[in-house]
């Protein structure tokens, strides 16, 4: 029991105490969320078998699940569904990312609302979608005008959402002048260090920018969002932007960490900084990344500046509010998601070029069942350590 849990603990050492104690909290509502917050502990326990070792190597998202999809509008404006996760990119067997997700998928049945053969059954159709998109070698995108199902609505329905109605949902307005609001569910108050520091990356930013007066700061909050994150150093910082009040922008900015795929995941080129490698990945893998997206380097620490939009979004997925026909077309756009941005970044530092991609589809009837029975390999092991992890968690062996 105690190596699940010193494991877990050793890695999330030196986290913000109050957000960490969150984190673990939220691990233990769920195999998923613990699943969502493990990423290292999933890799140290990838079975070590050819599949996961003589695949392709492409760039990867790392951490891929089913809530790693999402909604947000492009630096062109377009608003897009894409993987919306790049902390634990890497350079990766094609496997790898597609292992994870499909275990996510079995973990995460009972919150589905689906029985194991359908999760199952949503495996089969998400791997398949990801084939047939990978042998097309045609790296495509889904965007409002082209998706469909729960995505297309999904994207139908952010046009009736508005930077203000963000604002004003986040941030308090006294004599037009805002402040983050500080309600313990997306954000907490920060030290006067930690206000100084965050002003002093985004000024450092600004300064190299042509309008450097929209990023004045006007305030900051430690942010709460994710799982796998929590307790990273990351903060909420509202600027100027247009003007007070209502032009005003919500920023996030972020502690890059080193990908829990590595060492396992050797070969790794050269970056200036984490927060490089997670920017560049992104941009490299998405059909059009977010404004503002931008790595910060501050001596021995990097960090990841992006907007906070009204845009952001994941689509619900459950089987007793839904037909599984409807989530399965969910799950075949994540798989045709899947192999596009790695056709898209294909050939780049290491991957694989787009021929070797196809190719390996091509073979997928070598791999398929293989790949199913990992995954559930993997599902069944993330569950043993859960109930672990519940077992110490409610004995008080964590911070709470």
């Amino acid at each position: 029991m105690w190596n699940v849990v010193q494991t877990i603990c050793a890695f999330n050492a030196g986290r913000d105490p109050e957000r960490l104690a969150m984190k673990y909290k939220k691990m233990r509502a769920s195999p998923f969320m613990f699943l969502r917050g493990t990423c290292h502990l999933f890799y140290a326990r990838l079975p070590n078998e050819p599949l996961f070792r003589r695949a392709p190597r492409v760039w990867s998202c790392g951490d891929l699940h089913l809530e790693n999809f999402g909604s947000y509008k492009g630096d062109n404006r377009l608003v897009y569904f894409d993987i919306n996760d790049f902390d634990e990119a890497a350079l990766a067997p094609a496997t790898w990312d597609l292992v994870r997700l499909l275990s996510s998928v079995l973990v995460a049945a009972d919150t589905l609302h689906a029985t194991q053969a359908q999760a199952l059954r949503l495996c089969k159709t998400f791997t398949q979608a990801y084939i047939d998109a990978l042998t097309s070698g045609k790296a495509r995108w889904v965007e409002r005008e082209t998706a469909e199902g729960l995505v297309g609505q999904l994207l139908e329905s952010l046009k009736a959402r508005s930077r203000v109605e963000f604002l004003d949902r986040r941030t308090d307005c006294k004599r037009r002048h805002r402040t983050i609001r500080c309600d313990g569910r997306h954000a907490l108050s920060v030290s006067e260090r930690q206000r100084a520091d965050a002003t002093d990356l985004i000024n450092e930013f600004a300064s190299e920018q042509p309008h450097c007066a929209f990023f004045k700061v006007l305030d900051v909050a430690r942010r709460i969002a994710g799982t796998g994150s929590l307790g990273v150093e990351r903060y909420a910082v509202l600027v100027e932007g247009k003007g007070s009040p209502d032009g005003n922008y919500l920023l996030d900015l972020k502690q890059a960490l080193p990908s829990s795929l590595q060492p396992g995941a050797t070969g790794q080129p050269p970056w200036p900084s984490q927060a490089h490698r997670v920017v560049a990945l992104q941009r490299r893998m998405q059909a059009a990344s977010m404004a503002f997206l931008h790595p910060i380097l501050k001596e021995e620490r990097s960090y990841i500046l992006r907007g906070l939009q009204p845009s952001e979004d994941r689509v619900t997925l459950d089987a007793s509010n839904s037909e599984l026909a409807q989530i399965e077309g969910v799950l075949q756009e994540m798989g045709r998601i899947l192999a596009w941005d790695q056709l898209r970044s294909s050939g780049r530092q290491g991957s694989v070029i787009a021929d070797e991609l196809i190719d390996f589809g091509a073979r997928s009837s070598k791999w398929q069942q293989d790949l199913y029975e990992a995954a559930q390999q993997c599902a069944k092991q993330v569950m043993t350590d859960w109930q672990t992890y519940a077992g110490a968690y409610d004995a008080g062996a964590l911070p709470a």
